[in-house]
């Protein structure tokens, strides 16, 4: 067994205009200073790490990971989960993910897919030369505005819509393969691979793509109500990356699941900071460690309530709390002995 290591903190929703969440250094002192060990980077801001840059240069990368680890801090992953959501976008959506692209190819769904996919690219190579082995990222979405079927959705269009979300993923799979890196999807409602079905589906169009790995994140399931602790029996073996984000689920007379219009603290599914929802994780830690998951802890501050500064301060002795030594021993291991096939057939009655 191996102990998940951590404590982590995912920095996307923490950077700010402000010290110390306008810079790298910056954010480095504050985390550390709150005990976390490691830091999970977006790549969408240049000044934390610019990509092109990362992907070119091998002292550039080593500059950047020697000021991170100045601060006692590790990178436990590259995260491109907005430039990964751009690969694969419905119309439905183009607007509102233009957003998240870059001008020159805003308004161009052909050339913004093409623009996501080198840019994913650019963090595998990014990754290797910073020593890192695994990503984490978006898969995009072809298929979620058909995920309740109404109108009824025609044959074939399921299998159509995985076939060309494998077709766009492969080169950037086989590009991250090269350079010895798994790619962890966050499985997540609004993409293609939302539950354990969609990543398998996924898997299987990319003809079992080894870097095909998963981002585990409970607060997703919860919000779904999948079991998300037989979620991890099933698919420990893709977990290569996790989120410690809480959520609860308090269905009324007059939503649930689906209840998404209402504003986030009015719904039915909401976030929480860590320990403040109804996400069993001394559960989660046991059973990421009973199976030797070799995963980062990394916390994610998505809370309706509570304020982003009292979630990183919690957050950190919040995991270390749950880390588990992992026992080398077996308890009864003082009744072992040398095995002795005479006394075995004795008990057993063979004699």
């Amino acid at each position: 067994m191996k102990k998940v290591k951590g404590p982590g903190i995912f920095l996307a929703q923490f950077i700010g205009n402000e010290a110390p969440y306008n810079s790298l250094d910056g954010l480095c002192q504050w985390a550390t200073g709150l005990g976390y060990k490691g830091i999970q980077i977006p790549t969408s801001d240049s000044w934390l790490i610019d990509l092109d840059k990362a992907a070119d240069s091998q002292d550039y990368c080593d500059e950047l990971k020697g000021t991170i680890n100045s601060y006692g801090l590790e990178i436990t992953e590259l995260s491109t989960h907005l430039q990964g959501q751009l690969i694969a976008v419905n119309p439905a959506y183009d607007v509102m993910f233009d957003n998240f692209a870059p001008l020159a190819v805003k308004n161009n769904p052909k050339a913004r897919a093409q623009w996501a996919i080198e840019t994913v690219k650019k963090a595998a190579t990014a990754s290797r030369r910073l020593g890192l082995t695994t990503h984490a990222t978006f898969s995009g979405a072809l298929l979620w505005h058909t995920m309740y079927p109404w109108p009824q959705r025609p044959p074939g269009l399921v299998a159509a819509g995985f076939e060309e979300l494998a077709k766009r993923w492969l080169p950037v799979l086989n590009h991250f393969d090269d350079n010895g890196v798994d790619v962890c999807y966050e499985i997540h409602p609004g993409e293609d691979l939302h539950d354990g079905i969609s990543f398998e589906r996924f898997l299987e169009a990319t003809g079992n793509h080894k870097r095909v790995n998963m981002l585990y994140d409970p607060s997703h399931f919860l919000l779904q109500q999948l079991d998300y602790l037989i979620y991890i029996d099933h698919y420990h073996e893709f977990i290569k990356a996790f989120h410690v984000k809480d959520a609860e689920f308090n269905p009324t007379g007059k939503q649930g699941v689906y209840g998404g219009y209402a504003d986030w603290v009015d719904r039915a599914g909401r976030f929480r900071s860590p320990g403040d929802g109804q996400i069993d994780f001394k559960g989660i830690f046991s059973k990421l460690t009973q199976y030797g998951c070799d995963v980062w802890a990394v916390m994610e501050w998505e809370c309706c309530i509570k304020s982003p500064e009292q979630g990183a301060r919690e957050g950190a002795p919040f995991i270390n709390s749950h880390i588990i030594e992992a026992t080398q021993k077996t308890f009864d291991d003082f009744a072992g002995g040398v095995t002795d096939p005479a006394k075995i057939k004795k008990i057993l009655g063979l004699d």
